[in-house]
């Protein structure tokens, strides 16, 4: 079932059969160099690939998709919409992490208008956030692409994130 197409891309639930496809992108250290937990092992993957094939009880509208590239069929990354206590306060993020075969064709900001229109339009959310490594200048810009600005320094479990928003208008 697709939750959310643009031009090129179709987010849909992850499956179970997802997981070759997104271990491959979870192993890669040149896409996972700005997650401070660095790139995953496949056992790793797969507790993540369950997690968001059973979803989330309180949240059954959030989680992360499987983004497929329209034009060829293929599995490109993942992105979605994400729940995190910010602050205090609960926050809905916007997710994406596109393979880097896929870099560089505006994929990543065609992604981010997507969930920022999504959570706008069909979810009704007032605010969207991204957590960004301010050394992953290419996010940021994505962000930027999506109507998201830096804002502060955000606490999450202890640890100081720097948080972009954007406010529905």
């Amino acid at each position: 079932m697709t939750i959310l197409e643009t031009r090129r891309l179709a987010m849909r639930r992850l499956r179970p059969g997802d997981l070759d496809a997104l271990a491959a992108l979870y192993a890669d250290p040149v896409v996972r160099r700005h997650f401070p937990e660095g790139t995953l092992t496949r056992a790793q993957t797969q507790e993540e690939l369950d997690w968001f094939v059973a979803g989330d009880p309180e949240h059954p509208t959030l989680g992360l998709w499987a983004t497929i590239h329209k034009p060829t069929g293929a599995f490109v990354g993942r992105c979605g919409l994400l729940p995190w206590v910010i602050d205090g306060v609960a926050e809905v993020e916007i997710a994406y992490l596109l393979d880097r075969r896929y870099w560089g064709e505006g994929l990543g900001a065609e992604a981010a208008r997507a969930l920022v229109r999504h959570g706008f339009e069909t979810l009704g959310l007032r605010r969207l956030v991204a957590l960004i490594d301010p050394a992953n200048t290419a996010s940021i810009r994505t962000a930027a692409a999506a109507g998201l600005v830096f804002e502060k320094m955000g606490l999450i479990d202890g640890a100081k994130v720097p948080v972009y928003a954007v406010t529905r208008p």
